[in-house]
């Protein structure tokens, strides 16, 4: 049974707009609620991006069971790993245990603003094993001194910790990040319906643990408009996380783009009313092996709206097809 998530886009809402459309979604009936965590829209077009943990205090206090994470935050350079650990936990607590940290090696458009240039692939990748490694000991209780080849913790002790500890969730991409991250991480995050990755992961982590995807939809009454509004939105989205990640603002990805076609756009987004169309995109991540699939409605203005379909057509008719979850929470990995 797979639970259906909602994005909480920050590059196309405004704080007070994201904060509604959280308790939109939790009254509309989605299983849980991601966040992405930006300093940068991907294009001027999108046109948000406020401070993510600001906006997810307030999502917390305002919603009262829908599950929440960050998809994903980048803990390498424009956030120190300590920092990110009393985050996570500061709204575990206010959400009363409902959080999930969900953590990547992040985009060179977030985080060249700190001014320390952006690493290889490879070094970024340690980084993130070092940031995991720093973060897990600070939510696991006590003092915590690291001196290590990127990040250096002198006595840090999180004060405010929930007694259930905050479960991690980890960006994979190939078969290195998943035999790294799957003995350590207690969910796995991936934005390709690939079942080999799955089935690797579970191998790896020993257990079947939760897979949580991402799917874009362009939602709306005019298929031609939905359509134009994902190509003007989201042409960035069909380059692949390889380019993705080093790009360094909205205007690399708007020449990057420039000659994406309609056509491309609407053969990779379901775009339009067609309810069946929506419901049959998200059976590549199913049939993969995803437990959890987070869908973003493409388009600031549409959330109202896509809401109110999502509440009376779509998540009716993704549980016809897909069946009921019986619980979407995700939790921290116990040793046996």
């Amino acid at each position: 049974m797979t639970s259906f998530g909602y994005t909480l886009m920050t590059e196309q809402r405004g704080p007070r707009d994201l904060v509604a459309d959280a308790v939109g979604a939790e009254r509309a009936g989605f299983d849980f609620a991601v966040m992405s965590d930006h300093y940068f829209p991907w294009l001027d077009e999108m046109g948000h991006a406020p401070y993510a943990w600001s906006v997810l205090g307030a999502v917390a206090t305002a919603t009262e069971h829908i599950p929440l994470m960050t998809y994903v935050t980048c803990p390498i350079l424009r956030y120190h790993p300590a920092v990110v650990a009393q985050k996570a936990a500061t709204v575990a607590l206010l959400s009363e245990g409902r959080f999930t940290l969900g953590l990547g090696s992040g985009e060179n458009l977030n985080e060249h603003v700190v001014g320390r240039g952006w690493p290889s692939a490879d070094v970024r990748q340690d980084m993130l094993d070092e940031a995991v490694t720093i973060i897990r000991r600070l939510l696991g209780g006590g003092y915590v001194t690291h001196e290590g080849p990127h990040y250096r913790v002198d006595s840090a002790k999180l004060w405010d910790l929930p007694d259930d500890g905050v479960p991690l969730a980890v960006a994979v991409s190939g078969a290195q990040s998943v035999d790294r991250y799957a003995p350590v991480a207690d969910a796995m995050v991936a934005v390709e319906p690939d079942p080999g990755l799955v089935e690797r992961w579970d191998a790896a982590a020993g257990a079947e643990l939760p897979k949580i995807g991402q799917l874009p939809t362009s939602w709306g009454p005019d298929a031609d408009a939905a359509t134009d509004r994902a190509h003007s939105l989201f042409r960035w989205f069909g380059g692949g996380w390889k380019v993705n990640a080093e790009l360094p603002g909205p205007a690399g990805f708007d020449a990057a783009t420039q000659f994406v076609r309609r056509e491309d756009v609407a053969a990779a987004i379901p775009c339009g009313p067609d309810v069946s169309a929506h419901v049959d995109a998200v059976r590549p991540f199913v049939d993969a092996g995803f437990t959890h699939v987070a869908l973003v409605e493409i388009g600031g203005e549409m959330q109202p709206d896509y809401l109110d379909f999502a509440r009376t057509t779509l998540l009716p008719a993704l549980r016809e097809e897909y069946g009921q979850p019986k619980d979407s929470a995700i939790t921290v990995r116990r040793s046996s």
